[in-house]
């Protein structure tokens, strides 16, 4: 059974054979289902783009730029903590 040991930031290096096992590539999305007993189980988060399609879509709202996306971000990042998003901590 692969064994992993996690850092003191909470990171962990998901052994080779598991990731082979899971398909997995650098980027991939992971789940964790925590389940009665102390169980987790993990399995990879894989959305085509046909299954995403159309999930932001709302009925009667106008279209929005990638421009109005950015700076309405921006607001709220501003008004969350305060400074840009661009901006280090």
């Amino acid at each position: 059974m692969p064994v992993a040991t996690m850092t003191n930031k909470g990171q962990v290096t998901i052994p080779k054979k598991v990731r082979d096992a899971l398909h997995l590539q650098s980027g991939d999305k992971l789940e964790f289902v925590c389940e009665e007993a102390g169980i987790i189980t993990v399995r990879p988060v894989k959305k085509s783009v046909d299954e995403v399609f159309g999930k932001l879509y709302r009925k009667g709202r106008a279209p929005v730029s990638t421009e109005e996306m950015r700076e309405a971000v921006e607001r709220k990042f501003k008004k969350e903590y305060g400074r840009g998003a661009d901006e280090s901590a």
